[in-house]
């Protein structure tokens, strides 16, 4: 039986206040997890676990038929300070639902879990379905996606719900965060020294803040580096040996990661070392079929410059879904009723054009 949209999009609805009752903090999403199968198996969805990752075929599935994967996370942060507002307590105000997740990206999930259960009984469909409600990428553990992914079948497509007010995110940043470390000659604070660290960071800092990478993409822009940390020194009359720094690089499509670490090795007034490699841009092309069929809704596209689990896709990937991606991480988070709403019909508008042509 396929369900009509409004009566989906209560499902999903009261889907998600459920989970913001449950706390699921990164690595602490067991009990998300056991409702999020419990509610696919309320529809007849047969699914599957691995670790906090619960996943799910559609029920025609033809391995000859290329997949489209659905995947959005069901983690979130610890509540800041700022917050006034129970976080686990789902409640609507004035059109909007409160609650921690709510907007990143329990929003997401919801319509694209509802979306999932619209399609799941179809026959008639060109791509078969993956639908994966995934952990651990608010903090990118390894019983992530990146876990998940080396057991699926090949990708060809998929979309990853964030809130992006429905619009088409068809490129996003890549990640490299680079510990630097500044040099300089240990000393007494009460004894002349022209080999202080801490001064000699100020001209490391001067080039981080005015370095530009030549390469600039017409989507995602310019590579954007910021220093983020700096911490030296242990007391007030001993000149340090070193500062440590931390530098965060959000790389445009013009780049690989490894490239921006070559050109940083050779070019940087310090030493960096690079956390990872790992977390590379990602896009799909505006004239893709899936991309083309949110275009003739309405929808516009743009290139975004937060991470999401896009980056650990090899496949083409559309990052997309309600809500809005500056509400995430604040204080008394929430997304609209109608945005959830909207956000399902348009999830089933875009993938009835995809799939069935």
């Amino acid at each position: 039986m396929t369900l009509d949209k409004d009566t989906l999009a209560q499902e999903a609805l009261a889907l998600l206040k459920q989970l913001i009752s449950i706390p699921s903090f990164s690595e602490e999403e067991d009990e998300t997890a056991e409702a999020i199968d419990a509610w696919l198996k309320k529809f007849g969805v047969e699914t599957k676990r691995q670790y906090n990752n619960i996943y799910a075929f559609n029920k025609y599935y033809d391995e000859s038929k290329p997949n489209l994967l659905l995947n959005s996370h069901h983690d979130t942060v610890k509540p800041n300070s700022a917050y006034t507002k129970d976080p686990f307590n789902a409640h609507v105000e004035d059109g909007k639902l409160f609650g921690l997740g709510s907007n990143d990206a329990g929003g997401c999930l919801c319509s694209l879990l509802a979306t999932f259960v619209h399609f799941y009984e179809r026959d008639d469909l060109s791509y078969n379905i993956i639908m994966s409600a995934t952990a651990e990428e608010e903090d990118a553990g390894d019983k992530s996606i990146s876990a998940l992914l080396p057991i699926l079948p090949e990708i060809e497509v998929a979309i990853v719900g964030e809130p992006t007010l429905m619009q088409l995110a068809i490129a996003e940043k890549g990640l490299v965060v680079f510990e630097g470390k500044v040099d300089g000659t240990p000393s007494h604070a009460a004894h002349p020294n022209d080999n202080n660290s801490i001064y000699n960071t100020i001209k490391v800092l001067e080039w981080f803040k005015n370095y530009k990478f030549e390469k600039v993409s017409n989507v995602l822009g310019e590579v954007k580096m910021t220093v983020t940390q700096i911490n030296a020194g242990s007391q007030h009359n001993v000149v340090p040996g070193h500062v440590d720094l931390v530098i965060d690089t959000r790389v445009n499509d013009c780049y690989s990661n490894e490239e921006i670490y070559e050109i940083l090795q050779n070019e940087a007034p310090c030493q960096l070392v690079p956390r990872s490699l790992n977390l590379s841009s990602s896009s799909i092309s505006i004239e893709h079929p899936l991309v083309q069929s949110g275009i003739a809704l309405g929808r516009e596209t743009y290139g975004s410059p937060t991470l999401s689990d896009q980056a650990e896709l090899s496949c083409q990937s559309l990052k997309l879904g309600p809500g809005d991606s500056t509400r995430s991480h604040s204080a008394n988070e929430f997304i609209y009723v109608s945005e959830i709403e909207e956000g399902v019909g348009l999830y089933i508008d875009i993938l009835e054009s995809f799939l069935t042509k």
